[in-house]
């Protein structure tokens, strides 16, 4: 890695002040832009860590629906790409509806899935039939995501989907493909590992939802969630 500048250093040289900002604002935000440059820095280490580590096991042979009613296994969710990218969603049969925070980063990408198309490929895995799973999109005015459905649910318990109670978990999972072999590279694995007074979150967190929340004063609020409907204004 080349030689970085001190980020404070950086600091004050980009901090300038916003029309009638006082002495003690600037002062504060100049400390602030510090620590969101070593905040970027640290961002990029984990990342490069990330980006090195070793494969990761070969998963058993699973097996799961597509929207075409087919039968397939997970090397064929890959598409053209060597990379994939799964989120397996609340949103099992005993459930009248998905879980609303999954819905909300879902929503959210909806429509970067396009982008996200032309260099990884993206799969969202439920328990629920596909058919169920698309007519819940269909509803929200998803148009870009890729839906499969389970077969068993050897995939979500090993994936760490399902616990033995039955409660379902979200799960975000890479995946590669390399020398014809399909590998899994990455998972997110802070549950349970949440600092006193703060609800699981991961690091950087994937949802915009919370990433634009944590920029306001009143931040996540401490027991504020999305819902799937609000009553009309």
């Amino acid at each position: 890695m080349p030689d970085l500048q001190p980020a404070p250093d950086l600091a004050r040289r980009a901090s300038h002040p916003y029309p009638n900002d006082s002495p003690a604002y600037r002062e504060a935000r100049t400390r602030l832009l510090a620590e969101e440059i070593e905040l970027r820095r640290q961002i990029e280490r984990v990342a490069a860590m990330r980006r090195a580590l070793p494969l990761g096991g070969e998963p058993p042979a699973y097996r799961f629906r597509d929207e075409q009613g087919r039968t397939v296994g997970l090397a064929d969710l890959f598409g053209p790409h060597d990379t994939l990218i799964t989120y397996f969603w609340m949103y099992g049969p005993q459930r009248e509806r998905p879980c609303p925070m999954c819905t909300s980063l879902l929503g959210s990408l909806d429509i970067p899935a396009r982008d996200l198309a032309q260099r990884v490929s993206l799969a969202v895995i439920g328990r629920s039939p596909v058919e169920r799973q698309l007519a819940f999109a269909r509803e929200r005015g998803w148009r870009n995501l890729r839906f499969f459905a389970t077969v068993g649910d050897d995939f979500a318990r090993d994936y760490r989907g399902l616990a033995d109670d039955g409660e379902e978990w979200p799960a975000l999972d890479v995946w590669v493909r390399r020398a014809g072999k399909v590998h899994h590279f990455w998972a997110g694995e802070m549950a349970g590992t949440a600092d006193p007074g703060q609800d699981a979150r991961g690091a950087p967190d994937l949802a915009p939802l919370w990433t634009l929340l944590d920029l306001t004063p009143g931040g996540r609020g401490a027991d504020w969630y999305p819902r799937l409907d609000y009553p009309a204004d």
